[in-house]
């Protein structure tokens, strides 16, 4: 983590941030730290980007996502819709079979508790990097 984004943070963060998100890595654009709060019953994870990192698109087959934010700003996309600013108190609801990608803002750190929608062969399917192009046109 570098020192800007834990002044950033500035004990303001409600969970630890965990450790590089190295296991999913490939995903995303840049700095990423990962702590899964809990693996039982209903997975959640806390996660904090660093300045302009995003994930790849990506889809969640059955069971869907909710991201509740924490911290920072942030965008979510989905496929064919215009990007949506995020901020701390913000949640998103996304369905099954969605394409969609999140992650930081340009010039913002990022942070949201990834929650995994249980259900019976749930699966994730990483796609394709976002376009560089279309992301520099978020402000």
């Amino acid at each position: 983590m570098t020192e800007e984004m834990k002044q950033d943070l500035g004990g303001g963060a409600v969970f630890d941030i965990g450790e590089p998100n190295t296991a999913y890595a490939q995903y995303f654009t840049g700095e990423c730290y990962l702590k899964m709060l809990t693996t039982k019953r209903v997975p959640v994870g806390n996660v904090t980007f660093g300045k302009g990192t995003i994930n790849n698109w990506h889809i969640h087959h059955k069971g869907g996502q909710i991201l509740l934010v924490t911290g920072g700003r942030g965008w979510y996309q989905e496929w064919g819709k215009p990007a949506q600013e995020l901020h701390a108190g913000d949640v998103v609801n996304i369905p099954p079979e969605v394409k969609h990608w999140h992650g930081a803002a340009c010039d913002s750190w990022f942070q949201h508790l990834a929650i995994e929608v249980p259900a019976e062969g749930a699966s994730n399917e990483w796609l394709e990097p976002v376009d560089p192009q279309e992301y520099a046109k978020l402000k």
